[in-house]
């Protein structure tokens, strides 16, 4: 008897390794990224648990349902002030987003559907050293910056949170204008990012002449003091009409030589346009003694 003995215990210890094995498939440990797309496998035979390091703010979902009652392609489970969720398909081949608020940010789940569904996904807070580092400033991520800009006036009202670490210009209280004879260029409103060491500004390109001006739009330069910065991202028009205006915005990121610029929202801006047919002169900058940081 001690031979089967033996080969019982083995073959115990066995399948518990293999059991061992999947466990980190089926249980996910993650650390929360505000900045990144979470995909989540789930199923219909299976229940996954979210969880959180504290209670949940709130829960935005499409295709979703919260009961039997009403058609979804996810059925999901949430008791408000708990700090998880539970989620299952209710469709093959199914998928949709959670944006989940917790602690001021958004975290955004891609939910699958999957025949290896995760059962427990446990979301761990980043380690306040790494939240701090400075993120590559991608195009992707300035036209993230350039979307926040636009809605600073709602997200000023309803998410101040998502506002943190950026300073603001209204042009009607601090008016700003590089007057350039036949044209002019006002900002309306001015922003700066201090993470990504990004401004952005809100312009008014005004014609002053009866003919309709042509520009470059990426070929705007920003000069303040000595300084001469080039766009990372413009959104103008290319075309000024004969008495007219064009809107736009306009986006500097650091420095030509890869630095940050730290540059103040308080400094005197200059703006000089390039023209279609002919280079642009440059402008004599304005308050050229110095800049602030």
């Amino acid at each position: 008897m001690k031979p089967l003995a033996n080969f019982i215990l083995c073959a115990c210890l066995i399948a518990r390794d293999a059991f061992a094995g999947d466990a980190p498939k089926a249980i996910q440990d993650l650390i929360l990224d505000d900045h990144t797309v979470f995909a989540v496998p789930v199923s219909g035979n299976r229940v996954t648990t979210i969880s959180f390091p504290s209670a949940i703010s709130a829960i935005d979902a499409a295709l979703v349902t919260t009961d039997a009652k009403t058609a979804g392609l996810f059925q999901i489970a949430h008791t408000k002030g708990t700090s998880y969720l539970s989620a299952r398909a209710l469709a093959k081949n199914a998928s949709t987003n959670l944006n989940i608020r917790w602690n001021g940010r958004t975290y955004v789940l891609e939910l699958k559907e999957s025949g290896a569904p995760w059962l427990s996904v446990i979301f761990q807070p980043q380690d306040e050293s790494r939240a701090t580092r400075p993120r590559p400033v991608t195009p992707a991520r300035l036209l993230g910056l350039l979307d926040k800009a636009k809605a600073f006036p709602l997200l000023s009202e309803y998410h101040p949170e998502a506002l943190k670490g950026v300073d603001f210009r209204d042009g009607n209280k601090q008016p700003s204008v590089t007057d350039c004879g036949d044209y002019e260029v006002r900002v309306n409103e001015a922003f700066r990012f201090d993470l990504e060491d990004t401004l952005v500004f809100r312009l008014t390109l005004q014609n002053k002449t009866l003919e309709s001006i042509e520009i470059v739009p990426e070929r705007v330069r920003l000069k303040v003091g000595t300084h001469t910065l080039s766009p990372s991202v413009t959104q103008l028009g290319g075309l000024i009409p004969p008495n007219g205006t064009s809107n736009g915005y306009v986006v500097f990121t650091g420095t030509p030589e890869g630095e940050r610029n730290d540059l103040s929202l308080k400094n005197e801006f200059t703006f000089v346009l390039e023209r279609a047919s002919v280079a642009a002169d440059e402008l004599p900058a304005k308050g050229e003694e110095g800049y602030q940081k």
